[in-house]
């Protein structure tokens, strides 16, 4: 199954090199599978595959509260940056929607995919219109329209 998957996100990827925001989701609740096809893209392809939790928490635990919410993009694009590729799969990114940081996780890896291409997994779920993050009574819920970016569901490819 996750061969399936991994062939669908290596074809978003193909499609989204052409695109302002080159950002792939591969989206499923937790303990569906993401990361297994997220290491199978890595294996096929080589592209840096970052845990995302791991990585950021470790540059921000040094950091005051307001320097952690002033400094998140640039550590983001640092993570993401370190390798040459033009592809970095994120995992594990949790972090990014914790209220205390004040973020807003799409519009971060939408900008981080400017410049390169980014496959994320995100907890959460989609309809015909929306993508969500968390239940509406969570305080990290999250909804947005289903556009500027691709999606693979693995839900429902």
């Amino acid at each position: 199954m996750k061969e399936y998957f991994s062939d669908i996100v290596l074809q978003r990827i193909s499609e989204a090199t052409a695109l302002y925001c080159r950002l792939v989701l591969l989206v499923a609740k937790c303990g569906s599978g993401k990361t297994a096809v997220l290491q199978q893209v890595h294996e096929r392809t080589g592209a840096p595959l970052v845990n995302m939790n791991l990585e950021l928490s470790r540059r921000l635990l040094d950091l005051t509260d307001r320097q952690r919410i002033l400094l998140l993009p640039k550590l983001l694009e640092e993570i993401a940056g370190a390798s040459s590729g033009q592809t970095v799969l994120l995992d594990n990114i949790e972090i990014l929607f914790d209220p205390v940081l004040k973020q807003d996780p799409l519009r971060l890896l939408q900008k981080l995919s400017r410049n390169r291409n980014v496959v994320a997994t995100w907890n959460g779920y989609v309809d015909d219109k929306n993508l969500y993050y968390a239940l509406p009574d969570h305080p990290e819920y999250k909804r947005y329209p289903l556009q500027d970016f691709l999606l693979v569901n693995l839900g429902r490819n």
